[in-house]
C-alpha cells in the first residue's frame, strides 16, 4: 500500500518586515510593511519520537532567512521574493514542500484596501521538493528476481517518490560475510519530496514486507534497499550524512563494482562524491575489479 504524503506543518505567520519593493521608482526608495506567512509540509514523527532538532526544521531559522531575504537589495516582484524564500526553506533536508505568501497591503494600486487585517495585494507559491535519488536493490535468497520485481514496484507506489529509471539484472559473487548462493542487483533512480530519513523508513518497510532480517553483518538477505544519494553533487546540492542511522553518500558506493555497472546502466550521467571529490560513476566503474559481476536474466521491472 502506498504511504500517504505527510500531513505534518510548521507554520511561520506574519513575519513582518519594513523594506522597500517594487516596480515603480519610488518603491524602491521609500521603505513600506510587508508580512511574509509560510507554510512547511515535513515529516515531523522522527522529531517528536527522539526530540531531535536535526530531524525537523528551526523556524527561528526559517524566520531569519525570510528578513534576510527581504532586506535585499530592492526588486519589483514580490513574485520574486516568494520563490527565494521557498528555495530557502526547500534548501533544509527535511522540508518535502512549502507554501509562500507575501503581502504587500500598502501596494500603491490606484484603489482603497480595507484597513482592516492584511487587506492589500498578495501572492502565494507552493513548491516541492525534487531531488535526484539512487537505491540500490539486491537479493540471493528465494525468488530472487520475483522479489525485486515486487520491490521495484513498492518503491514506485511510495508516495514522495518518483522512479525515472531501473537498471538491467546482474549477477554478482557475493562479497564479504559467511558462505552464501550469488546475488543479483539492480539499481533505481528518481526524484523524491521526502526527507533522507523518512525515505530510508520507507525502505526498511518494503524490507520487512519480504522478510528481511538483520542478523548476520552482510549475511545472506531476501531483500537488501540501500540509499546511495540523494540530491545532485555536480551541482552540488547532494546531503551529506555521517549520522550513524544514515550515512550520506552510501559510505562504499564507490568501491563496490556491484554498485557501480547497474548505476551507470540506470543512469550513464550519474556522479558520485567520493570523499571531497565528484567523480562520475562510469569513471568509478572503469577503475574497479568487475571480475564477480556478470549479466543478470532478462527482467521487465516496472
Amino acid at each position: 500500500m502506498s504511504t500517504p504524503p505527510s500531513t505534518d506543518r510548521i507554520t511561520l505567520t506574519g513575519i513582518a518586515v519594513t523594506t522597500p519593493h517594487g516596480v515603480l521608482d519610488h518603491e524602491k526608495h521609500q521603505p513600506q510593511r510587508f508580512f511574509v506567512d509560510v507554510v512547511i509540509e515535513c515529516d515531523l514523527s522522527g522529531a517528536g519520537l527522539s526530540d531531535d532538532l536535526d530531524r525537523t526544521i528551526s523556524y527561528a531559522e526559517v524566520a531569519q532567512d525570510v528578513e534576510r531575504i527581504m532586506t535585499q537589495p530592492p526588486v519589483d516582484l514580490i513574485e520574486t521574493l516568494a520563490e527565494q524564500v521557498a528555495a530557502a526553506v526547500l534548501a533544509r533536508p527535511a522540508a518535502e514542500a512549502v507554501e509562500v505568501t507575501v503581502h504587500k497591503p500598502d501596494a500603491p494600486a490606484g484603489v482603497l484596501f480595507s484597513r482592516v487585517g492584511l487587506a492589500g495585494p498578495s501572492v502565494s507559491i507552493r513548491r516541492e521538493q525534487h531531488r535526484p535519488v539512487a537505491i540500490a536493490l539486491g537479493a540471493n535468497l528465494g525468488d530472487r528476481v520475483a522479489t525485486l520485481r515486487s520491490a521495484v514496484r513498492s518503491l514506485d507506489r511510495t508516495a514522495g517518490l518518483d522512479l525515472v529509471a531501473v537498471s538491467r539484472l546482474f549477477e554478482t559473487d557475493p562479497v564479504g560475510g559467511p558462505e552464501q548462493p550469488d546475488y543479483l542487483n539492480a539499481v533505481a533512480v528518481g526524484t523524491t519530496r521526502l526527507a533522507p530519513w523518512t525515505l530510508l523508513e520507507r525502505l526498511h518497510e518494503i524490507e520487512a514486507g519480504r522478510g528481511r532480517t538483520r542478523e548476520i553483518r552482510w549475511g545472506a538477505r531476501t531483500l537488501d534497499l540501500d540509499l546511495l544519494q540523494v540530491g545532485d553533487p555536480a551541482a552540488g546540492n547532494d546531503l551529506r550524512s555521517d549520522r550513524a542511522e544514515l550515512t550520506l553518500p552510501h559510505p562504499r558506493a564507490a568501491e563496490r563494482a556491484f554498485v557501480l555497472a547497474p548505476w551507470a546502466d540506470a543512469d550513464p550521467a550519474a556522479t558520485l562524491r567520493a570523499g571531497e571529490v565528484v567523480v562520475p560513476v562510469r569513471d568509478l566503474l572503469d577503475s574497479s575489479d568487475r571480475s564477480g559481476i556478470r549479466p543478470g536474466p532478462d527482467w521487465s521491472p516496472l
